[in-house]
């Protein structure tokens, strides 16, 4: 079993990539030249990285983030890199106001907004669920509540210019495996709204797109932190999957697999045999790394 799941998998990943990544438009790097976009969680991992992409191709970008200092970073480098502009609005995503003060600057700055994408979580370990009940209502307020927020405050600038909601999410809100029972929460809910949401925007005839990105293993400071004892699978690099989270934000596609293989199929064979990925994904942890808070 073990040999053919091996020849199955890389096949059937490759099949699913092609899938998923044989768009009918192609991408081109001038589709962002001059839009106007916002990214959340964009002072460190894929949102830093996206920030970068997307000022080499000569985006206006708005970012935001906790840490005002590495936000600076940020953006003096996107300026470097050839930003049309660049600006942030530091603070914590589960605050009230920031979504208004986001949205204000846009509003005051360009007078409108092309793309949102949503890509900021909260701090969440991988280790078995303690019984924190307080811990899982303040993730999903940063997690799901805010960007339910701040997708609200943004679609009537969005409507007008017939943008973009991009969503970042993970294949943890897919796939409920051990030891983030909380971030899988929050992800399952991401994608139960904004999956309603763009039904509901298609009903209307409203020219929003949706774009939810399912990503895995990505070598971001913080998962390699938090799961590299655990996992014993090499990540895949954030550089790659910044730019093909931007890539299906501006083809407009409905959702974004990366790494596309690995992802593929595992949604795949959950579809398939649930009881057999639930084997697959308890066998590939190093489970005795894990601690019980």
């Amino acid at each position: 079993m073990g040999l053919l799941l091996k020849a199955f998998i890389p096949l059937l990943g490759a099949a699913l990539a092609f899938y998923f990544y044989s768009a009918s438009e192609n991408f081109n790097e001038e589709m962002l030249r001059g839009k106007r976009v916002i990214v959340t969680g964009a002072s460190s991992g894929i949102g830093e990285q996206m920030a970068y992409h997307l000022a080499r191709m000569e985006a206006h970008l708005l970012l935001t983030a906790r840490t005002e200092a590495k936000l600076q970073k940020v953006v003096k480098r996107c300026l470097e890199l050839g930003a049309a502009s660049a600006r942030y609005v530091s603070g914590s995503m589960d605050s009230p106001t920031l979504p208004q003060e986001l949205l204000r600057e846009a509003e005051n700055t360009w007078g409108g907004l092309d793309m949102l994408i949503l890509n900021h979580i909260g701090q969440s370990g991988f280790t078995y669920f303690n019984g924190d009940v307080e811990h899982v209502r303040k993730l999903m307020e940063i997690n799901f509540v805010s960007y339910v927020a701040l997708a609200t405050a943004a679609l009537p600038m969005l409507k007008e210019s017939e943008g973009s909601i991009v969503v970042v999410s993970s294949i943890a809100g897919r796939i409920g495996g051990p030891f983030t029972a909380p971030y899988s929460a929050t992800k399952f809910a991401l994608d139960g709204f904004f999956s309603s949401l763009r039904q509901e925007l298609i009903i209307d005839k409203v020219n929003v797109s949706i774009t939810l990105c399912i990503l895995g293993y990505i070598d971001t400071e913080s998962a390699v932190r938090a799961v590299s004892h655990v996992v014993p699978d090499a990540p895949a690099p954030k550089e790659e999957c910044a730019l093909e989270i931007i890539r299906g934000g501006a083809l407009r596609q409905r959702e974004v697999r990366y790494p596309p293989r690995a992802v593929g199929s595992m949604l795949l064979i959950r579809s398939l045999a649930p009881e057999f990925l639930d084997s697959i994904i308890r066998s590939s942890y190093h489970v005795e790394n894990v601690r019980r808070t």
